[in-house]
């Protein structure tokens, strides 16, 4: 349990000194049963990233209940929720504000196969979700329909938000996701890029369960 807050403390504090959510912004949950009880621990609501503490974070259970008496979770937790209850491989998620991603973010386009390691996110385009208030159910609605069958997407004028089997890979795609999105602002500032075909996507995305393993 210790070393499970510590973990969400250091890579929320991660956030902001990779420059992937400054200050308050974006928000970090670990899949877990707290005494027999299922749910998540996320961090709050409202408080800087630099002064967090292990007894900061806050374990909402599968339904979206938590203790009043202390902080209260991110404002986000939602959206954490639906993607635990939806997605079960997902033991951790990872909601930053990150430039790049936000810029492309507010043009509210999927960003197409430019690059190949777009199937790090686990499809042939990565989406953007539709815009909606932020902690708002439509906004979770929206995320777990652009999520399907990827890990990662983009939140309309808002950021992007990604997930994985741990910390350690949900954050790693939160950065790989970043700068493909630097990236491709740099691409099409020299124009329409040429996009890589489905069959190339494909065989893709079947060498890339391979990536990073071993």
């Amino acid at each position: 349990m210790v070393n499970l807050l510590k973990e969400i403390v250091m890579f929320a504090q991660k956030l902001n000194i990779t420059n992937l959510s400054p200050l308050r912004s974006g928000n970090i949950s670990v899949r877990a049963n707290n005494k027999g009880i299922e749910g998540f621990y996320i961090t709050p609501s409202g408080v800087k990233y630099e002064t967090l503490k292990e007894n900061d974070i806050v374990f909402v259970n599968k339904n979206g209940d938590y203790d009043e008496k202390g902080l209260k979770p991110s404002s986000e937790w939602r959206f954490h929720k639906d993607i635990y209850l939806k997605r079960p491989e997902a033991n951790a998620i990872v909601h930053a504000h990150s430039p790049h991603a936000t810029a492309v973010s507010a043009h509210n386009k999927d960003i197409p196969a430019f690059h190949y390691m777009i199937a790090l996110a686990g499809g042939n385009n990565i989406k953007c979700a539709k815009y909606a208030t932020f902690g708002s159910q439509e906004l979770s609605d929206n995320i777990i329909e652009a999520l399907e069958n990827r890990k990662g997407c983009l939140m309309s004028n808002h950021g992007q938000v990604t997930f994985g089997e741990n910390l350690n890979s949900a954050f790693e795609l939160a950065e790989e996701l970043e700068n493909i999105c630097h990236q491709y602002i740099n691409t099409i500032k020299l124009g329409e890029p040429k996009i890589l075909s489905s069959n190339e996507m494909d065989i893709i995305l079947e060498k890339i369960k391979n990536y990073k393993k071993g």
